[in-house]
């Protein structure tokens, strides 16, 4: 057996000769196991609030988005919808005309977006998920389904949908506005007979109708649409088809995926989980420190073995490879420590629900093989280097 290590192991499981020496290295120890169990339910914790704010966007965004590369409008031939058709890698396809609307119902006003849908939009978006009340589009052009904050604020309910009509209004093209709305707004009527619920932003944004509708209230030509949403085969290598619709295409689009889509909230999320990981490490280096105080005391301690050891032919190297050792393996013994009673608290959380966000809702938690390698390496390297940092103390005066 390594003798520093041997030596290292025995400092570790032994008492030292006084009580205070004792409580230090408990504090320390108990430092390092509390850093490592903090930074794994943190990173458990922000991957569970990823995955609750990320959820929606995996049934209401479509895999891959074509917007125009130019204009506010992509033409799309029947040779073009026949080319997407051919493509093997491409389950469903949907046209998509999506614009700024004015509402009206029930001498209540609202601004929002209309967007048309073909009739296979449900193959796309998992509407049955998004749906609250009423049903999805049938298919006539007369039907339209609202986002739940846009029915709470002009007061729609699908009870009465026939008796008032959802009207809505977009300005027509030229200069000026006319005293006379027909003649500076195009309006058209639908029946609300379906509500859904995403998110708080989408649920004021839309008013989902068909493709036919929403053509005819903006005057678009037949193969006028302003996006192009798709839906991949399950393992469809993405860059592959990107390329394959840029040779469609060519320059008139431009592509999103569902990650760019989500752009802004994927980097706030990021944001937030590096940031709580810096504190809380931060936090585990202050507590870390705790084991070269530890160590440093334990040198005091052992003072006069030290001299013997070096007495009989231990080198400096030797000694200092003693304590290195020593809270290198506090250091690895309390983070697993740490990592296990962290994960009993989670998969308890997930169990349980101790700590809920609403009374319904329990705060979300994802146990991930990179948490665990994440908590490992910073304590261990944190504390390691303190234990490095303690082992240097020891120099050729406090062996002569």
């Amino acid at each position: 057996m390594n003798f520093p290590f041997y030596i290292a192991k025995r400092y570790l499981f032994s008492s030292g000769s006084s009580n205070a020496i004792n409580i230090i290295t408990g504090i320390a120890a108990a430092g390092v196991i509390i850093g490592a169990m903090s930074l794994f339910i943190v990173l458990s914790g922000f991957a569970g609030l990823k995955d609750f704010s990320l959820q929606f966007s995996t049934f209401f965004d479509p895999d891959l988005t074509l917007f125009p590369g130019k204009g506010k409008s992509i033409e799309l031939t029947a040779e073009k919808k026949e080319a997407l058709v051919a493509m093997e890698d491409i389950a469903v396809f949907s046209e998509v005309v999506e614009e700024r609307v004015y509402l009206e119902y029930d001498n209540k006003r609202k601004m929002a977006y209309i967007k048309g849908v073909g009739a296979n939009y449900d193959q796309i978006i998992e509407t049955d998920k998004i749906l609250i009340e009423g049903e999805w589009l049938t298919g006539n052009d007369y039907q339209v389904v609202v986002g739940e904050r846009i029915r709470a604020e002009l007061g729609m309910w699908t009870g009465n949908a026939y008796a008032k009509l959802l009207s809505m209004y977009v300005p027509k093209p030229g200069k000026g506005i006319s005293r006379d709305l027909s003649k500076s707004f195009r309006k058209e009527t639908g029946v609300h007979i379906g509500t859904y619920s995403v998110n708080e932003e989408l649920n004021k944004k839309y008013v989902f109708s068909t493709v036919g509708l929403a053509r005819k209230l903006l005057g678009l030509e037949k193969e006028e649409v302003t996006n192009i949403e798709i839906k991949l085969v399950p393992d469809a290598d993405e860059a592959v088809v990107i390329k394959k619709l840029k040779g469609i295409f060519g320059d008139q689009i431009e592509i999103k995926n569902r990650t760019q889509l989500n752009d802004t909230l994927y980097k706030m999320l990021n944001t937030e989980n590096l940031v709580s990981y810096l504190v809380i490490t931060l936090i585990a280096v202050i507590a870390l420190f705790n084991v070269a105080g530890a160590i440093i005391m334990m040198i005091i301690d052992k003072k006069g073995n030290i001299k013997t050891l070096f007495n009989m032919g231990a080198t400096l190297g030797d000694i200092r490879n003693i304590f290195l050792m020593q809270g290198a393996l506090m250091t690895v013994l309390g983070t697993l420590l740490g990592l296990f009673l962290g994960f009993v608290l989670i998969v308890l959380q997930q169990q349980f629900g101790f700590l809920m966000i609403t009374p319904t809702m329990q705060y979300p938690t994802r146990i991930t093989g990179m948490s665990f390698l994440i908590v490992f390496f910073t304590i261990t390297i944190i504390g390691t280097i303190a234990a490095l940092l303690a082992s240097s103390r020891i120099n050729p005066k406090l062996v002569a």
